[in-house]
């Protein structure tokens, strides 16, 4: 019988899916406060799983060169560059958000920097700097050097700005909406909870891909079939850790059973509060999520739009059996329909 949480809540993976006496779950934990770009991850990861180069060229997005998670990426070290620090921005509405955008004027009556209107009485004092920026309009932080800021031209010209880094992956979902969808048996879930993708039993439809919450799947031009991380399936198997974690220098990717990872990823986000970190936040980590949590989590130092990651992922699949139920329900109430029809038409 299937669980009660089969489509949707907390779960474990593996013995749902049949496997007797499973191992522990495994996953990734990626801690993307100590990431340093070096992309010695995306660098093991092609050697070991022999996955086509990409990413030469140049995308205009700071160092980052592979753009995103692709059939032939199967890690993505993003460069994110934020032209000041988060922890010390003052917004000219502080305390009061006023939408996405805010138009330097507006900013500057919020600041204290010119007329107030009357339309809005009892702005809250803002900070002059903040409306000042805002008046300016964008601002050329420079092009990327060759030396760390402010070492080349001094303190007095550098640029307060700070680089996010973060090694995106497969997130290897609880709830695998790419599993549930596939046709051909090509994609299942391994005993170590794990989701992998068996290209010689793919059949290139596609469907995995438009069901996966995170757009992490994509399909090999020229081949046409589906890719993504298989977190090393052929290591684990054997023992060893995932060719991704055992080359970060940092230990920004961290291997290992994944109520452990949970555990020691809630005891750096504490520490990074204590240290005055107070931004960081866990992603992914939480079974009661919309896809029940994920076998790769993370630590963010931002919001998760920051990243390019959803803030709410869901399963795709969460609703079928409502779908099916309603739509067998208007299937009998057609033919009910027709019937009377049929019916009504005799004398």
């Amino acid at each position: 019988m299937p669980h009660a949480n089969a489509l949707y809540g907390p779960l474990d993976p593996a013995p749902d899916a049949g496997y007797v006496d499973a191992p522990p779950r495994m996953g990734f934990f990626t801690d993307t406060s100590v990431c340093i770009g070096c992309k010695a991850c995306e660098v093991a990861c092609k050697e070991w799983n022999l996955v086509p180069e990409s990413g030469l060229d140049l995308l205009g997005m700071s160092y980052d060169n592979t753009g995103a998670l692709t059939a032939n990426s199967w890690r993505h070290v993003a460069f994110v560059e934020q032209p000041r620090t988060t922890g010390q921005e003052i917004p000219a509405f502080e305390g009061q958000p006023d939408g996405p955008s805010v138009s330097a004027a507006t900013a500057a009556v919020g600041a204290r920097t010119g007329s107030d209107t009357g339309t809005v009485p009892g702005l809250l004092p803002g900070s002059p700097a903040v409306a000042a920026r805002m008046s300016a309009g964008p601002e050329f932080l420079g092009m990327p050097g060759a030396q760390p800021p402010g070492r080349g031209s001094g303190v007095e010209g550098r640029t307060d700005f700070r680089w996010l880094m973060m090694s995106d992956v497969c997130k290897h979902c609880t709830h695998a909406a790419c599993l549930d969808v596939c046709p051909t048996g090509s994609l299942f879930r391994t005993e170590f909870g794990t989701v992998v993708v068996q290209e010689d039993i793919c059949n290139g439809c596609g469907y995995c891909i438009s069901a996966c919450p995170y757009g992490v799947i994509d399909q090999r031009k020229g081949d046409g079939r589906a890719w993504k991380c298989t977190l090393c399936y052929d290591r684990l198997g054997a023992g060893m850790t995932p060719a991704c974690a055992q080359a970060c220098p940092t230990e920004s990717i961290q291997y290992g059973p994944l109520d452990e990872l949970r555990e020691r990823a809630a005891a750096r986000v504490v520490t990074l509060h204590e240290r005055g970190v107070p931004e960081a936040r866990l992603y992914g980590q939480d079974p009661n999520d919309g896809v029940g949590g994920d076998g790769a989590f993370f630590l963010l130092l931002d919001e998760p739009e920051v990243y390019g990651l959803p803030p709410d992922p869901i399963v795709t699949t969460r609703d079928l059996p409502a779908m099916w139920k309603r739509a067998g329900l208007a299937a009998v109430t057609m033919a009910a329909v027709t019937v009377v029809a049929f019916l009504g038409r005799r004398p």
